[in-house]
């Protein structure tokens, strides 16, 4: 009897294409056959995964999520008994801490297969190198030259990078403070400084919009400070302009140390009639051969250390992971408990009203300090 599997993922060619090509292959192996549907970004981030988990077989998901989805009892746990090997060469691979960042109250939700964090993005051909302090950063701002994606919430992961790279990380359990007041405030104060040198259409744009618009002929964006990394632009043909993509540039004395980390794992519903299934593509399309292979080949993200060390995979995007390593492995992780969702949208949207209001730094610091303790 043949087995189709229903699977979702987001919507743009680095979450969708390399499942379609891998499934394709495993299809051809197994004779296990998986259809992909597809969100928008915005939806993926705030659709709910017991839902999905109701409706597919196969789910890409983010880590915060994980304290969530845990309470709601929808994913089946992938630490199945008799493939520890298999496993530890999973979390071996993991790049920086995206491996772990699935792992919630001693069990293993989902597998990395898309490995991401806050980077630098930048025009090659209208700068001489990535910037490497954050004053660089301002005084190309005030030239008209920064894009700065800050719809929620982008604007919040921002804060969180600044935050962690001044040397001080946000809280990741409660029921405390999310921030000290001082580290909080001069985040806010950097982030403000900045929002009022950039367009004001940038509080309606993510990652994606800013790169497209950096790619764009003509552009007058040579910088994206912060922002989740998309290889895809940094493929020769992708965009009329490649855009290359550097360790972030730093505000305190750490490196590029404290970026928010992102990426996707591939999880498993509790739901599915085929568990078993499903969590054996779930080991395969993670492995360090599919992912520097057809994966990687296939327009994805890899989210294993083998693809990111690969010199072929590197070749043929200008570097783009050897040149951001050292932010992803000095990335910070979010917090996940169950409540954290709710929190992200809130507090990016509180963070955002602050910013635009021209508010003073620490009254905002103190609104998100409270929204975060309220969501325990």
């Amino acid at each position: 009897m043949s087995i189709t599997l229903k699977g979702m993922t987001w919507s743009h060619p680095r979450g969708y294409d390399p499942l379609v090509a891998t499934s394709r292959l495993w299809h051809e192996k197994t004779g296990v056959e998986i259809v992909w549907d597809k969100r928008s970004l915005q939806d993926f981030e705030s659709f709910p995964v017991e839902e999905m988990a109701r409706a597919y077989d196969l789910i890409v998901i983010d880590h915060p999520h994980v304290g969530q989805i845990t309470a709601e009892k929808c994913l089946a746990p992938l630490d199945v008994p008799g493939r520890e090997t298999e496993r530890e060469a999973l979390a071996q691979g993991s790049v920086g801490q995206s491996y772990p960042s699935y792992a919630w109250q001693g069990r293993q939700w989902a597998f990395p297969i898309d490995a991401a964090t806050q980077v630098q993005v930048y025009r090659s051909d209208l700068l001489e190198g990535p910037v490497r302090r954050w004053d660089e950063v301002v005084a190309l701002a005030r030239q008209g030259r920064v894009i700065l994606p800050m719809r929620p919430p982008h604007s919040l992961m921002s804060f969180y990078t600044l935050c962690a790279n001044l040397g001080r990380p946000c809280a990741v359990t409660g029921p405390g403070d999310l921030i000290d007041l001082e580290t909080g405030s001069r985040a806010v104060e950097m982030l403000a400084e900045l929002a009022a040198l950039i367009d004001p259409a940038d509080f309606d744009s993510d990652p994606i919009a800013a790169s497209e618009a950096m790619a764009e002929p003509g552009t007058k964006f040579a910088l994206m400070p912060l922002g989740y990394g998309y290889v895809s632009y940094a493929l020769d043909g992708f965009r009329p302009n490649r855009l290359t993509f550097a360790d972030i540039p730093a505000a305190g004395e750490n490196g590029p140390a404290g970026s928010a980390l992102g990426g996707t794992g591939i999880a498993v519903s509790a739901f599915s009639e085929h568990t078993g299934e499903a969590i054996d593509f779930a080991y395969w399309v993670a492995s360090a051969d599919v992912q520097r292979g057809l994966y990687a080949s296939s327009g994805g993200q890899p989210g294993h250390a083998t693809a990111w060390e690969d010199g072929d995979v590197n070749r043929a995007t200008h570097d783009f992971y050897s040149g951001t390593r050292a932010t992803l492995e000095g990335a910070w992780v979010r917090p996940r408990h169950d409540g954290y969702m709710a929190f992200q949208a809130a507090a990016s949207a509180r963070l955002n009203a602050g910013l635009l209001a021209k508010e003073n730094a620490g009254s905002i610091v103190v609104a998100l300090n409270t929204l975060f303790q309220e969501s325990f």
